[in-house]
Order: structure tokens, then sequence, then C-alpha cells
């Protein structure tokens, strides 16, 4: 196990430490985090909901916004951590996994580097 601050595994603890602290491991059930999962994520793409595509680009570069996206990420990120946790699902096996998956389902098209459209 590292000791990394920044490991995974460290800031699932960290985030279990912090709700069980104050209690709120009753509302941790896993249709409460996925509700606030999805509500953070569009936090985030409200950032983002009438700027153009070459505003959203440079989305960082305003520091105050910089800030808000930042945010909203970790947001996202503590939610989903706290889902995986709530039911025993290790996110980076599953994001592996899919990976592998997507790899067989959308191979790279003759070989030419070509792209295709977005897996799901």
């Amino acid at each position: 196990m590292s000791d990394d601050p920044r490991d995974l595994d460290a800031l699932r603890r960290r985030l279990a430490a912090f709700a069980a602290a104050r209690h709120w491991e009753q509302y941790h059930i896993p249709k409460n985090l996925a509700a606030a999962l999805s509500v953070e994520a569009s936090e985030l793409l409200e950032i983002f909901q009438w700027l153009t595509p070459e505003q959203s680009a440079r989305v960082m570069t305003d520091p105050d916004t910089a800030h808000r996206v930042r945010d909203e990420v970790a947001d996202v990120l503590a939610y989903l951590l706290q889902f995986c946790d709530v039911l025993d699902v290790d996110p980076l096996a599953a994001l592996e996994a899919k990976i592998e998956r997507n790899e067989t389902r959308f191979p790279v098209p003759g070989g030419t580097g070509e792209t295709g459209g977005p897996e799901g």
C-alpha cells in the first residue's frame, strides 16, 4: 500500500473517515451517491454550458473558472470514489476492463490510425 496521499485507496479511506466522523454513512447508499455524482457532473457541465468550442478549450486560463473546474472535478471524483467504496468496486480495475472491452469493440480501422466514434 502506498503512503502517497494521492493514492486512490488512501483517498477512499480518507473520504470514508471524513463521512464516519460526521455520521454520514447512513446517507451514503448507492442511490444517494449516484444522484450526488450526477448533480456534481452537471455542475461541471454548467461551467461549459454556453461556451464555444474555442472558449471551452481555454477555460483553464481564467483563474476563477479554473478554480471552479477543479472544485467540480474534485466533487465528481469524491462521489465516484465513495460510490465505489459502498459497492466494493475497484475503479481502476473497472476502467481497465472497460478499456479492454472498447479496444475489442472498436478496433483501429485498417490500422491506418483512423478514428471512429466515441466509446460508451
